[in-house]
């Protein structure tokens, strides 16, 4: 009897094509405590891209750019521990190092080293048109140079790391469009070298505003952080935060944000909580005491397990810090050899 001779044509072409992983980037700048808008809006969207099979092949790349916080005035040990917090949380809320290059932006070298080559491809009237850095040095004294080219530090951040995809909200948008717009002209001047990346945007919670002022987003950096709620507060500040948000005066639960800003706010916060549609949380719901308890108990369920998480890995510092220095030998890696093609593809040895 003949041997079976097996075709490899004909088995290569039966077998289902792998998708190339897609590498998501997200950038966590420790200016201040991670708030409820950061988790909803854009770190538990990354957590979940670990293990959801509908994303596909998902690689995530997460940062701590603490580069970024040196651009306005700031006391440097509180850098260094904002930094050390955040990746704790980080890993607390399920960053997988496994599937998840988790590092520390100044750690690695190489993203102040494609900073500069990049400046050397971006207009001066494009960094200026930047509408943070005009908002941000508005009323200031002494504006730092960094605060102006620190959206191109953000292009490198992105670029370094052969970045298909950028979760990204509506403030940021413009800042991605520059990293698209200098990576395309690095590319046609130079050659090809960098991937183009593309923003992708969540349908909600994508801007959890601020509980005292609905016209504004919650941010870390806020002044007195009446209106925010932080990943570590614990519940009796969550209530009080919640009850003191503002609404309005007409007592209808609606979910209406142009209209009502502030219960479609407390809305969207519920939804993303409890995993409905913000235009269907006020069911049931007939009063805003009743709307604000509802929302208070959903984001101190939401939290409990991660403060646990937190709790414990804070007592091991040394831990969260090897994590750290792993991820940073990983990512520059991939970093290194960016860095060499773009090096190369400008006209340096």
């Amino acid at each position: 009897m003949s041997p079976t001779i097996t075709d490899p044509a004909v088995c290569t072409a039966s077998s289902p094509a792998v998708p190339p992983p897609v590498r998501r980037l997200t950038g966590i700048k420790p200016t201040g405590p991670l708030h409820l808008g950061n988790y909803l809006g854009a770190i538990r969207p990354m957590v979940e891209a670990q293990t959801d099979p509908a994303t596909g092949a998902t690689h995530g790349v997460v940062a701590v750019v603490d580069l970024h916080a040196l651009t306005v005035e700031h006391r440097p040990h509180e850098v260094r521990a904002l930094t050390l917090e955040q990746a704790t949380v980080l890993l607390a809320v399920g960053v997988d190092p496994r599937r998840t290059t988790l590092f520390v932006q100044s750690q690695v070298p190489e993203h102040t080293e494609l900073h500069y080559l990049l400046e050397c491809t971006t207009g001066y009237g494009e960094a200026q048109r930047m509408i943070q850095f005009k908002q941000k040095a508005d009323g200031q004294r002494h504006v730092r140079l960094s605060l102006l080219t620190y959206p191109v530090l953000m292009t490198a951040d992105i670029l370094l790391h052969d970045t298909d995809e950028v979760p990204v909200g509506d403030d940021q948008r413009q800042h991605l469009e520059l990293a698209r717009g200098v990576a395309e002209r690095f590319n046609n001047r130079y050659g090809d070298t960098f991937t183009v990346p593309r923003g992708v945007n969540p349908p909600f919670a994508a801007r959890i505003m601020d509980l005292a002022d609905p016209a504004v987003k919650m941010e870390k950096s806020a002044a007195d952080g009446a209106g925010v709620i932080y990943l570590l507060d614990p519940p009796d500040a969550v209530r009080r935060k919640v009850k003191r948000a503002v609404t309005d005066s007409d007592g209808e639960v609606c979910y209406d944000p142009d209209r009502k800003p502030g219960v479609s706010n407390l809305m969207e916060i519920l939804a993303a909580c409890t995993g409905a549609d913000p235009r269907q949380t006020g069911h049931g719901i007939t009063s805003y005491g009743q709307l604000k308890s509802a929302v208070a108990e959903a984001v101190i369920d939401t939290l409990a397990p991660l403060q646990r998480r937190h709790r414990a890995l804070a007592r091991e510092p040394g831990q969260v810090q090897e994590v750290l220095a792993a991820g940073a030998a990983n990512a520059r890696e991939r970093a290194g050899a960016t860095v060499a093609r773009a090096r190369r593809a400008i006209g340096l040895l």
